[in-house]
């Protein structure tokens, strides 16, 4: 018995056997057995969004669908009566023990491609920036899911920008997409690919599809998820758009598919566009879907309710069911396909007010080692007083003075055309502020000062491991470090020095609608406050 026992928990810690899914130009195949495959998806996540506004993202409750091993095997049996073989899921817990569910997933076939942000730490349409803060989120998600050979991809963002006056977000999104494939490798993991998820903005989305695949191969998506609601009730392949959507990517490099689909108006839901989309005018291009989604909410658009522990599925459910069990997409073997589609998009042109993206440079490389060499050669830095309103006003003093000079090392200006970033730019919130706090006060006699929200400290003009890095980003911090982090795992990429700044802080962005132009008219006042 006490043998049968270890076994049994033997047994319990080993990734049940899955064949890994891999990209070969624009589709997926069974790593071992070479099928192509088609995503019949559901989106599994209560109660988060995961592109919602700094102010709402924290008061928001985030419930771990993979966590709960209970539940989750719960749902798996009512996701086979679907013919699910991929799951949705929009903000994990890294620290949350996965493998109850995930090895309960992978037994039922099941794939998972997981947002790699939560809310309150993901990229801010309004004033977005990619920071260390960021990174260390999206790389300690792919360290724990990273352990599961039924982990299918990852989204470094989801409908950030959604219409022509936040489009200067993408290049920051495409950024952590740069990153996170860079981290995936350096870490010797399995090829998983990392990819974004977008809106279906008639005034954007063909931008949008060329942004993310143009220019260098590392730093474009590796697969692309729409997020599409234009069939809705009584439509077809030409009514509800499909056809041109289709013809819009029958060139397109990468793998493509819904990464959210199932409009409800009206509703019960009756899934007609299952059949095409699994049908010969479409899986030539396509490679399935993921309806939106397996829990009813406000929003009315479930599968099944849940009350209790118990599961009640609706018509929407039953339609689907009915409607995926006829869907019998026909695909090509691994070994006979050879992909025709091989060249990227061309960058689409920065034009103001359509497209403000700047596809090079891309704000640099989040680099939490180069943060820590630079704090060490500062000798006024913000103190532990410093309050997240303080903040915000110092920022916008010192930064709404001569023209931004003292924050051209933490400049992101993506508006002008050509794309300015300071080196310091993806420090966090603290660090970037002492960079701003220690060249104001190097200018200024007794600048470092702030009725004690700054702090003077011995400085190492030549930290130990340092010289490179430093000498890249130059004096002024306004250099291009092109040195990579070091692969030391998600531990060691946040940096624990912001711990007296909230998470969700946003450091103010020069050009993007905040930072000097809305501080410089009352850069005067504050100063009689802050001095």
């Amino acid at each position: 018995m006490r043998g049968l026992i270890a076994t049994t928990a033997l047994l319990a810690g080993v990734q049940a056997a899955i064949d890994p899914i891999v990209i070969k130009g624009s589709k997926f195949f069974y790593k071992t057995n070479g099928t192509q495959f088609f995503m019949k998806g559901v989106a599994y996540q209560q109660e988060v969004n995961s592109n919602t506004t700094a102010s709402d993202a924290d008061s928001l409750q985030i419930t771990d669908p993979l966590a709960d091993s209970k539940s989750c095997t719960r749902d798996i049996e009512y996701m086979k009566k679907l013919n699910t073989n991929t799951i949705r899921v929009y903000a994990i817990d890294p620290t949350k023990d996965h493998k109850a569910c995930m090895n309960a997933l992978a037994d039922a076939g099941i794939y998972v491609v997981a947002d790699l942000s939560e809310p309150g730490n993901s990229i801010n349409r309004d004033n977005a920036e990619w920071t260390t803060t960021l990174y260390s989120r999206y790389t300690s998600v792919i360290d724990e899911l990273m352990k599961y050979d039924n982990t299918l991809g990852f989204f470094a963002g989801n409908e950030v920008s959604n219409q022509p006056n936040n489009t200067m977000a993408s290049a920051f999104v495409k950024a952590a997409v740069r990153d996170s494939k860079a981290y995936i490798k350096s870490k010797n993991y399995r090829p998983v690919g990392v990819g974004y998820a977008t809106n279906d903005d008639a005034d954007i989305r063909e931008n949008l599809a060329n942004f993310f695949d143009c220019g260098d191969s590392d730093s474009a998506i590796d697969f692309w998820g729409y997020n599409i609601y234009s069939w809705c009730g009584d439509s077809s392949f030409e009514k509800s758009g499909f056809d041109v959507r289709t013809k819009e990517f029958e060139k397109y490099n990468v793998p493509v598919f819904f990464a959210e689909y199932g409009c409800n108006t009206p509703r019960p839901r009756q899934f007609t566009e299952v059949g095409t989309l699994y049908g010969k005018q479409m899986t030539g291009v396509w490679s399935g879907g993921i309806v939106y989604m397996y829990f009813e909410e406000a929003n009315e658009y479930g599968l099944a309710t849940v009350k209790d522990g118990k599961v009640t599925t609706n018509k929407d459910f039953d339609n689907l069911s009915k409607q995926i069990a006829k869907a019998t997409p026909s695909g090509v073997k691994m070994a006979d396909y050879n992909p025709t589609n091989t060249a990227a998009a061309a960058c689409p042109k920065v034009t103001s007010g359509k497209w403000e993206a700047v596809s090079d440079p891309l704000p640099p490389v989040a680099n939490a080692e180069l943060c820590s060499c630079m704090m060490e050669t500062l000798s006024c830095t913000v103190s532990d007083k410093a309050t997240e309103d303080d903040f915000g006003d110092i920022f916008g003093y010192i930064c709404g003075l001569k023209d931004g000079q003292y924050c051209a090392g933490i400049n992101r200006n993506v508006t002008s055309g050509t794309g300015t970033y300071g080196a310091y730019g993806m420090c966090s919130a603290k660090e970037q502020l002492s960079f701003a706090l220690n060249t104001y006060a190097k200018a200024v006699p007794n600048g470092c000062g702030f009725k004690g929200k700054a702090s003077t400290k011995s400085a190492n003009a030549s930290p130990s491991g340092c010289s490179n890095l430093l000498k890249e980003a130059g004096a002024a911090g306004t250099g291009s470090v092109t040195s990579s982090p070091k692969a030391s795992g998600s531990s060691g990429s946040g940096n624990s020095s912001d711990s007296s700044a909230a998470t969700g802080l946003v450091v103010p962005g020069m050009g993007m609608g905040m930072g000097m132009y809305i501080f410089g008219a009352v850069a005067s006042g504050m100063a009689m406050v802050l001095l």
